[in-house]
């Protein structure tokens, strides 16, 4: 009996022994499950706040990291000996304005540093008036002064500096102003508006003009001193048969069209020199272009006397720069293109303007024909031609 009730009381006792010892491990393991559950969600409720605040910034576009001081080291990862890291592609795109393909080494050029260029409109035109353009590298086309249709056909001038302007009117008046059309005064009568038109000597002061007689023919050569009280004039003593005047940097000579081709005279009207080639040649030429500063290179359009369109109006295009000397053709390294148009400069340098497909660009070289520099025209200039370079 005794034994008999103590073994009914041992089991009654490992039964709850076994049972807390359950009930225990139970809640243990339910604890050690909650607290993972709530690392788990704690982890992911980071995560999902990092990724929002990463979308954050990312859409706010004029959020941008904190600038480092100006004094701050630069530290660059290093990766560990046992990575090896995946170089990532880059993805940029380069969205740089193409120009027209370089002639040169391949390497970038910088900005084509010379002054502004003017624009005029090309051939024969059919409008009351038109207004003279502007540009300078890096900027954007200016429209300036309007001008009537006899003076944009050919005989307006922009002087050397960019500043004045001169052209001859429908009534034969000789005017000049300022580029933008103020300071306008009209500086002489009876000019003939298509021989020489204005032809600015290099110091932005003088004008070489042709009269006209009272019957309409053609009279004197004289340069007008616009800066004299009484617009005085210095009469040439000669009356050569030319046309299409070109001054020189140094202010000495001349260059004009005639029909030898182009010949020199000095700034007094003295004959200098003919250019030789043109007769010998075939060749003929209707507008000087640009004259070295020395006046030894010429720049123009050389063609052949079947070529001639018979148009008044002034053509500017170059396909041609000569050894007024010689005759030479001079080699300039264009890489291929056309040559459009050349202008010289005070210090010997040119202003070269060139086309490859519809794309036109603007050269600087230097005196001995290396190239400086280069630049890309903007479009809205392509159906124009270069009046003048100011330095």
């Amino acid at each position: 009996m005794n034994d008999q009730r103590l073994r009914l009381d041992l089991t009654a006792l490992a039964d709850e022994v076994t049972s807390v010892d359950l009930r225990d491990r139970t809640l243990r393991t339910s604890r050690r499950l909650g607290i993972r559950r709530a690392v788990v969600t704690s982890a992911a409720a980071l995560v999902l706040v990092a990724a929002a605040a990463g979308t954050a910034f990312a859409i706010r576009p004029d959020q941008s990291p904190n600038p480092l001081p100006a004094d701050t080291p630069s530290i660059t990862p290093t990766p560990t000996p046992t990575q090896s890291p995946t170089p990532t592609p880059s993805t940029s795109v380069d969205d740089t304005p193409v120009a027209p393909p370089s002639g040169g080494s391949g390497t970038n050029t910088q900005t084509a540093q010379f002054g502004k260029l003017y624009y005029g409109l090309t051939g024969v035109i059919r409008v009351q008036t038109w207004n003279l353009r502007s540009w300078h590298p890096g900027g954007s086309p200016v429209k300036l002064l309007a001008l009537p249709e006899v003076a944009l056909r050919g005989n307006m001038g922009v002087s050397s500096g960019g500043h004045r302007v001169a052209w001859v009117d429908p009534n034969n008046d000789l005017f000049v102003s300022d580029a933008d059309g103020s300071d306008k005064r009209k500086v002489r009568s009876g000019v003939d508006p298509y021989c020489v038109g204005a032809a600015w000597s290099p110091d932005g002061r003088q004008l070489l003009f042709r009269e006209l007689k009272a019957a309409g023919g053609p009279g004197r050569y004289g340069v007008l001193d616009t800066r004299s009280a009484g617009k005085t004039v210095r009469w040439w003593t000669t009356a050569p048969e030319a046309c299409n005047a070109f001054w020189s940097a140094d202010g000495q000579t001349i260059a004009m069209t005639t029909d030898d081709g182009v010949t020199l005279y000095g700034a007094d009207g003295t004959k200098k020199r003919v250019v030789p080639g043109f007769s010998q040649g075939g060749w003929r030429t209707d507008d000087i272009v640009s004259l070295a500063p020395n006046g030894s290179r010429v720049a123009l359009l050389r063609h052949k006397t079947a070529g001639d369109s018979g148009e008044a109006a002034r053509d500017l295009r170059v396909n041609v720069v000569l050894d007024t000397r010689s005759g030479k053709e001079i080699s300039l390294p264009l890489g291929g293109r056309n040559l459009r148009q050349v202008y010289f400069q005070s210090d010997g340098s040119m202003v070269v303007r060139v086309q490859a497909g519809s794309g036109y660009a603007v050269l600087l070289l230097d005196e001995d024909g290396k190239k400086v520099s280069e630049t890309a025209e903007p479009a809205s200039l392509e159906d124009l031609q270069i009046l003048a370079v100011a330095d």
